[in-house]
């Protein structure tokens, strides 16, 4: 249980938070008076998960407001902070990054994650030109971001082609409008390249999908940018979310598999 230094200090961040909507925020300020009336934090803190509740079922809690409520729900793994100090720190000898866009970025982590040489994926934000944009912003598809993950590599245990190669068994290459459910430019799939070499890998690796299927490949090819970290609850769903995330995944994966599956059919 919160403390009440530490409960007051939790909501000051959320009622703060821009992305947090008026509804959520007047919640978190009753709570916060309350608190300052020196009410037991206990049942405030309680009033506040009631009232958040409806809102949390429905997976309709903005990203901010969503951990604070997995704190006072004891939900310790969904409200475990998520460590991007890989992301702020540079690259040493040996480590690399990629940036991949493939729909909801939800789905994009476990499948590289898992794989050895990787030592961090990261969903977040890139392309578009407003600065540490939250998802709020980058759902409305007005912005120009899209989702991506940041993959962070060991060099000498995987490789760029290798990245490549899970890449493309993740996306649906002849869809440029979204990926399956997941429709409009902020899930538009685009490969993000930071050197020649990557692009001219990427380049070929997308000529050789276009002659399997024997169309043009929607997928874009654009220089990396700034990438941005999503909020700490979007950070390794998956995990702290396995029930939403399967749900969520399977419809994924049974187009996915049916794509690919008319793919090799059609090439042979």
């Amino acid at each position: 249980m919160l403390t009440t230094e530490q409960a007051l200090q939790r909501l000051y961040d959320v009622a703060l938070n821009p992305a947090t909507r008026d509804f959520e925020r007047q919640q978190v300020l009753t709570a916060k008076r309350g608190l300052e009336s020196a009410e037991r934090p206990a049942p405030v803190l309680a009033r506040l998960e009631a009232a958040l509740r409806p809102l949390a079922t429905r997976n309709n809690l903005t990203p901010a407001v969503a951990d604070l409520y997995a704190e006072l729900a004891g939900d310790q793994q969904a409200a475990a902070t998520f460590d991007l100090s890989l992301h702020t720190a540079p690259d040493p000898p040996g480590q690399a990054r990629a940036v991949f866009a493939g729909g909801c970025f939800w789905c994009m982590v476990e499948p590289f994650e898992l794989r050895p040489g990787i030592r961090a994926v990261i969903s977040g934000y890139i392309g578009g030109e407003l600065a540490a944009p939250t998802y709020e912003q980058v759902s409305s598809g007005t912005t120009g971001h899209v989702e991506a993950v940041e993959i962070i590599y060991d060099t000498t245990l995987v490789s760029y082609q290798d990245l490549l190669d899970v890449y493309w068994q993740l996306v649906d290459p002849l869809d440029g409008g979204g990926q399956i459910n997941d429709r409009g430019t902020q899930y538009r799939p685009v490969i993000y390249t930071a050197t020649p070499a990557e692009t001219a890998a990427a380049e070929a690796s997308k000529v050789a999908v276009a002659q399997q299927y024997k169309q043009d490949v929607a997928v874009a090819i654009e220089a990396r940018t700034q990438f941005w970290p999503a909020e700490n609850y979007h950070q390794d769903y998956y995990r702290k979310h396995p029930r939403e995330f399967k749900q969520y995944e399977a419809g994924r994966k049974h187009w996915l598999a049916w794509r690919h599956l008319r793919r090799r059919l059609t090439w042979h």
